[in-house]
Formats: C-alpha cells, sequence, structure tokens
C-alpha cells in the first residue's frame, strides 16, 4: 500500500474504532443497569433500548450511502458523527428508560458506516482494497474486545450516565479525525451495476443474511450473559477478569485461520468452521443458563471464548468478502451490507429481550443457535 492508502486505511480504521468503541460500551453492563431506571423492570424494553440504534441505522444506512455520492463522502460522515454525538447527549441525560430509547434512536441517525467504507474504497486500489477492508473490520473487532474488558470498570467508575458522555467524547475524536486527517478522494466513484442487481446477487445475500445473524446473535448474548456471571458468583465489578483472557486468547486464536484463508485459500472452509464454533457457543449458553444451573465461571468462560473466537474471526473477514465480490459496485454493496448488520443488531436486542421475558435465557440462546443452523445451511 502506498502511504496515501495506508493513512487513508488507519484513519477510517480509527473513526470506526472510536464510534464502534462508544456503542460496544454499555452491551456487557446496560442490562443489569437498566433495572435500577424507571421502565427497567421490562426486559422487552431494555431489549429495545440496545436494539432500537440498529433499527434507525438500517433505514438509514442506504439512503446515507446514496447522498455520499451526492455532496461528498467526508460531510455525510461529518453530519452523521454530530448526530450520533448529539443522540450520546440525549441519552446521558435521560432520567428514565423511555428517553434512553430516544438516545439511543438519535445515535443510531448517524448512520455513516456505508459512507466511510466507500470512502475508503475511494481512496485505495483494487489490489490493495482487500487489506484496507480487513483493517476496518479487525478495529471494530478490537474495540468491542476493548469494550468487554473496560466497560465493567468504567461504569463502576462513571456510571451509566458517565459513558454516554464518553460515547460523545469519542465522536468528537472521531470528528475530528475524519476533518483533519482523512484526505478527500478526487471524485466519487460511481456504481457500474444496478441496486437490484446487487441486492439480489446469491454471493452477496449469503454474506448480508450471515452478518445480520451474527450481529443478532451477539446482541440478544449481552441481554442475558452478564445477569449469568453475576449468578456464577462474579460481581459485575470483577467480569472484566473474565473479558480480558477470553478476549486476548480468542484474539491469538483467530490469527491461525485467517492467515490460512488468506494464503491457502480456504476463505469458504474457515468461514464455515467459524459458524460452527459460534454455534458450539450458542448451545453451551444454552445448556448453561438452563433450569439445572450450577455451571461454574470456567464453563461461562468457555462458551464466552468459543463466541469471541467465531465472532472476530467472522466480524474480520465478511466486509473484506463483499468488497471482493462487488468490485464494480462496493458503494453500494457496503450500504446494503451495513443495513442487515444494524438489522441484526435491532433484532438481537428486541428479540432478545423478548424472549427473556417471556420465555427465559435458556430460549434466547436456543433461538440464537436455530438462527445459526440457518446461517450454516446458507452459507454451505
Amino acid at each position: 500500500m502506498s502511504g496515501a492508502e495506508l493513512k487513508a486505511s488507519l484513519s477510517l480504521a480509527g473513526i470506526f474504532a472510536l464510534r464502534m468503541l462508544g456503542l460496544f460500551l454499555i452491551l456487557p453492563v446496560f442490562a443489569l443497569h437498566a433495572k435500577t431506571l424507571p421502565g427497567g423492570d421490562s426486559a422487552a424494553r431494555v431489549g429495545l433500548a440496545l436494539g432500537i440504534y440498529g433499527l434507525v441505522q438500517a433505514c438509514l444506512h442506504i439512503p446515507l450511502g446514496m447522498l455520499s455520492d451526492r455532496i461528498g463522502r467526508k460531510r455525510v460522515i461529518a453530519g452523521g458523527l454530530i448526530v450520533f454525538i448529539a443522540g450520546s447527549a440525549v441519552a446521558a441525560l435521560a432520567q428514565d428508560l423511555n428517553w434512553i430509547i430516544v438516545g439511543r434512536a438519535v445515535q443510531g441517525a448517524g448512520a455513516i458506516s456505508a459512507a466511510i467504507t466507500a470512502l475508503l474504497a475511494d481512496l485505495t486500489r483494487d489490489e490493495h482494497r482487500t487489506k484496507a477492508m480487513a483493517m476496518v473490520g479487525g478495529s471494530i473487532g478490537l474495540s468491542f474486545a476493548l469494550s468487554l474488558v473496560i466497560a465493567s470498570p468504567l461504569y463502576q467508575g462513571i456510571g451509566m450516565r458517565g459513558i454516554f458522555w464518553l460515547m460523545g467524547l469519542l465522536g468528537c475524536g472521531a470528528l475530528l479525525v475524519i476533518v483533519c486527517a482523512v484526505p478527500s478522494p478526487a471524485a466519487a466513484k460511481k456504481s457500474e451495476a444496478h441496486f437490484l442487481e446487487v441486492l439480489l446477487r446469491p454471493e452477496l445475500l449469503r454474506l448480508n443474511f450471515g452478518v445480520l445473524v451474527l450481529h443478532a446473535c451477539q446482541t440478544a448474548m449481552f441481554v442475558v450473559v452478564p445477569g449469568m456471571l453475576v449468578q456464577a458468583g462474579q460481581p459485575l465489578a470483577n467480569h472484566w477478569q473474565i473479558y480480558l483472557p477470553v478476549v486476548l486468547i480468542s484474539f491469538m486464536l483467530m490469527l491461525g485461520p485467517m492467515l490460512a484463508a488468506e494464503r491457502a485459500e480456504r476463505t469458504r472452509a474457515v468461514v464455515l468452521a467459524a459458524i460452527c464454533l459460534l454455534l458450539v457457543a450458542e448451545s453451551g449458553f444454552a445448556l448453561l443458563v438452563g433450569p439445572e444451573q450450577g455451571a461454574g465461571l470456567l464453563a461461562v468462560a468457555a462458551a464466552l471464548l468459543a463466541f469471541f473466537t467465531g465472532f472476530n474471526i467472522l466480524e474480520a473477514m465478511q466486509p473484506s468478502l463483499v468488497s471482493r465480490i462487488a468490485a464494480e459496485a462496493r458503494g453500494t454493496a457496503l450500504g446494503i451490507y451495513n443495513t442487515t448488520q444494524a438489522l441484526g443488531l435491532f433484532v438481537g436486542g428486541a428479540a432478545g429481550g423478548a424472549l427473556l421475558k417471556f420465555a427465559g435465557g435458556q430460549a434466547v440462546f436456543e433461538a440464537a443457535a436455530m438462527l445459526l443452523l440457518c446461517w450454516l445451511a446458507v452459507a454451505w
């Protein structure tokens, strides 16, 4: 990669990382915090608060991606970050769960993922674009991992209100990066494919369905897992003692499969194996949260390790696959991909909360396992 390509890739990956870190920080602690708020006794509403961000994003990724073709990528990205900062302030000032839901919805209106990936495509050559997309995917995975480690200590130190203010500060940092560090492309590249052609392409449909399932399972899991850890004897303040070793080991375990996928052209095998690993993790959680509970922290940590290893592999590889398959229409394809990703966040939060309320934690993981079986069949 040239110096300009490397700078653009690292800067845009940094914007993703700053913004996603702010969003991921609430996942490990929000379900427990919500019980202290007016209206927080409803698991369905807690799930809605987690998932509404994804629903709003799902509605706006494609329109804002198309707008970036008309007025410029950087303008859309900067505007979206300002909206995200405003939503963080609304959530930080909220006095009950309903206003937090409003704040999360406003955060979601800053739907800039498609514009960022389209800008990355504008600023990199074809032979280096997969590396650039992998940097962005890796930055999301790293942000998620870091959030799991620091969320509980942050919550103990500054509370949920402080975490929402921190989201706004991270958004300000991302705004500075897009204004000061990211170069402007000469001109936005026009898509050569019709929207419906890209939408209905079988290879992309499989990847879009996959990212929806991946993020639905991720969000639904964190409706239940914090309570499981507390029940297993790990107070909320010490959850990082489980997350930190699990996250570090999962990143070490993902390197071998990813290198094999690139060097030995075994991408399909690695993707299928990662989905199977997620299926094993969700099945394990379903057994651990069942009526005959008694599983210790080691068993919960083992299920978390399996999940994070598979999640990190897929989170880094799938955007690269989309950019490779849709070489002539990357902006459109990535807009659709990000839309289904955001929809997965909403489905996971809303459905996970409803299932927990009406059927219990075991049903949450059983539903996730069934979704993963469907994904495995589609990917196969």
